[in-house]
């Protein structure tokens, strides 16, 4: 398996904005807390490196999102268990070349990365708009009044965390209280990692 300092300088040979690399420094602490929480302890780190490379192509190749991935993977020697977990995030959206992702998340982690990928961006811009910039202090009502403003971090589908709830078999009230979760207890490692990034 690739290991996190090698995944991490191929997320940044590939992505440059410091958005695109916290969001993905987001995902990986979150993946992790997710695999502790369910039982998966030990493929944290795992888990952690899928959600670190789950957006390897976005930045450069948008409208190939999921599409370019596997190439780019590939290059650099990465598991095809990784490449196909990375792309199967994308199942069922058609990206912006017109072709729909049809690599389907079958493994719990699949599914974790599917379902938490836009949440964990709808809370950070929540997160954005509170006096301290912080999840720590977020409320699950808070982000559920966030949630159903339809205006609000629009580009966040509801469609696919919706979906991704469904996959995993739970309530959509369990992701967001757990997503939520997740990124106030990784809230300070996210942060020391973006300092270094």
């Amino acid at each position: 398996m690739i290991s996190r300092d090698d995944a991490f300088k191929l997320l940044k040979k590939y992505n440059k904005e410091s958005f695109h690399i916290q969001h993905a420094i987001t995902v990986e602490e979150v993946m992790k807390w997710f695999a502790n929480k369910l039982n998966y302890g030990d493929e944290a780190e795992y888990w952690g490196i899928v959600g670190l490379l789950h957006d390897i192509d976005f930045e450069l190749y948008p409208e190939e999102h999921c599409i370019k991935a596997p190439e780019l993977l590939k290059d650099a020697g990465v598991d095809d268990d990784i490449i196909h977990a990375v792309c199967s995030h994308g199942y069922g959206i058609t990206v912006g070349c017109g072709e729909t992702i049809d690599v389907e998340p079958t493994r719990e982690m699949e599914k974790v990365l599917f379902a938490v990928d836009e949440l964990t961006g709808l809370i950070g811009a929540a997160a954005l708009m509170r006096p301290s910039k912080s999840t720590k202090d977020m409320e699950l009502k808070s982000l559920k009044k966030k949630y159903k403003s339809k205006g609000f971090a629009a580009g966040c589908s509801r469609e696919v965390i919706e979906r991704g709830a469904d996959q995993l078999g739970w309530e959509l009230n369990q992701l967001l209280e757990m997503t939520l979760q997740a990124m106030s207890e990784c809230e300070d490692e996210i942060n020391a990692k973006m300092e270094v990034a």
